[in-house]
């Protein structure tokens, strides 16, 4: 188990000149925990007045939660979705109420990602304890201050609330179901794509990078990448190495307080997929399943751009009424993030064009896109797009758009003002 306070006091005083703060207060993570989780939470000082939330597949996992708060003297407030795939605005307004009313001093999310994102929002905008109960190795972001929140049909990731505690049950996570922990793997193949992206804006736009942070990203993605054979095993063992690994992103995220160490390109992507599928009214599949085949796809790209020698590049001249007509309904959004500027104006030509050696050496600094894929099968994930239901003329056009749909400086992004 990662020792928060030892990893904090490492990075105190570090050499790129920021503050590396976490704001976790206790990390367990033990066998039969779900029966513990109040004493747990006693200990830590949480208020009494808890909401929980999760939703019918969280709760079912891990039963012994709420039985286990009450018997320790909290009053939990009970908000059970049938199913929360997609954390949006209106569940955050939702726990908001709850902390505004009194219903609920601190919230409790059981589950994994969309049952926690809403949660690290709402506490963050009203400053209350935030404890998250983990039932699968299902996502890295267990650490981080950011969550993406769907509003509307556009997916936006906002700065939130770093969680207080973190608890995890390793008997429940190594009864998790498989697509949970394919897509926990999936997620965190995209590291390496983050960390291309990062160390490429650094070297074009001078965007800050701390090189320690960037190395604990770095091996959180080779200790899971070395445990894709035992991703699929209902072992506690592998479940708690697994869930490490994991946790050690988030808190590598938490250091810089965005997303930037553990997103790139890849998650762009995916979040085109889903933001284009909620407008058609389809539930989107686990985040991190669409990530996976969106890392590959992306790496793919990356390494064919390796090849060449050298780039011509030169100012962006994009139809914009043609890229606002394709994205449809979420066009107002886009055009927020690229007016009156776009990430690349200040881009110099010239010095992309002399940056690209550096380029190509950080693109094959990472494993390639087909020593990746081997790992992702043995995950058994799932690694192309048919296989996650996306037709070859939907994954172009995503492939075409999704780069204005952030304003996150990344290889792709650039390769729009390749000549």
């Amino acid at each position: 188990m990662i020792d928060i306070p030892a990893l904090v006091s490492k990075f105190r005083g570090c050499a790129c000149g920021s503050p590396h703060e976490c704001a976790i207060g206790a990390v367990r993570v033990e066998s039969g925990l779900q029966h513990r989780a109040g004493e747990a939470l006693r200990e830590a000082g949480f208020p009494r007045k808890v909401l929980v939330l999760g939703d019918k597949a969280g709760f079912g996992a891990a039963p012994g939660v709420v039985p286990s708060l009450e018997k320790a003297g909290f009053e939990p407030k009970l908000v059970e979705y049938g199913s929360l795939r997609v954390a949006r605005m209106e569940d955050v307004r939702r726990v908001e109420a709850a902390l505004e009313s009194g219903e609920a001093e601190g919230v409790v999310a059981v589950g994994t990602g969309s049952s926690h994102d809403p949660c690290r929002l709402a506490c963050a905008r009203r400053n209350a304890p935030l404890a998250l109960f983990a039932t699968a190795a299902s996502m890295d972001g267990f650490a981080s201050y950011s969550a993406p929140i769907v509003d509307g049909v556009f997916k936006t990731t906002h700065p939130a609330k770093c969680p207080d505690v973190i608890l995890a049950d390793t008997a429940v996570m190594a009864k998790a179901p498989a697509a949970l922990k394919s897509a926990g793997f999936g997620d965190m193949m995209a590291k390496y794509v983050a960390l291309v992206d990062w160390r490429v804006s650094h070297l074009v736009s001078g965007e800050s990078l701390c090189e320690n942070v960037a190395g604990l990203v770095r091996e959180a993605a080779d200790r899971i990448f070395a445990l894709a054979p035992r991703v699929l095993a209902e072992d506690e063992e592998s479940a708690a190495a697994v869930f490490d690994a994991l946790l050690l992103t988030g808190v590598a995220m938490s250091f810089t307080k965005t997303s930037r160490p553990g997103s790139g390109t890849e998650h762009i992507l995916a979040h085109f997929w889903e933001c284009m599928e909620l407008t058609e009214g389809k539930t989107p599949n686990f985040h991190g399943t669409d990530v996976g085949v969106a890392t590959l796809l992306v790496m793919r790209r990356y390494e064919k751009f390796a090849e060449a020698a050298s780039i011509r590049a030169r100012r962006e001249t994009p139809d914009w009424d043609s890229i606002y007509r394709e994205y449809g309904p979420l066009a107002p959004d886009v055009r927020r993030l690229n007016t009156p500027d776009t990430i690349v104006d200040g881009i110099d030509p010239a010095a992309l064009e002399r940056a690209w050696p550096e380029i190509r050496a950080i693109v094959r600094s990472v494993p390639s896109a087909d020593e990746i894929e081997r790992a992702m099968r043995t995950a058994g994930c799932a690694c192309t797009p048919d296989e996650i239901g996306k037709s070859p003329e939907f994954v172009e056009k995503a492939m075409r758009l999704h780069p204005y749909m952030r304003r996150r400086l990344s290889l792709m992004r650039l390769s729009k003002l390749f000549a």
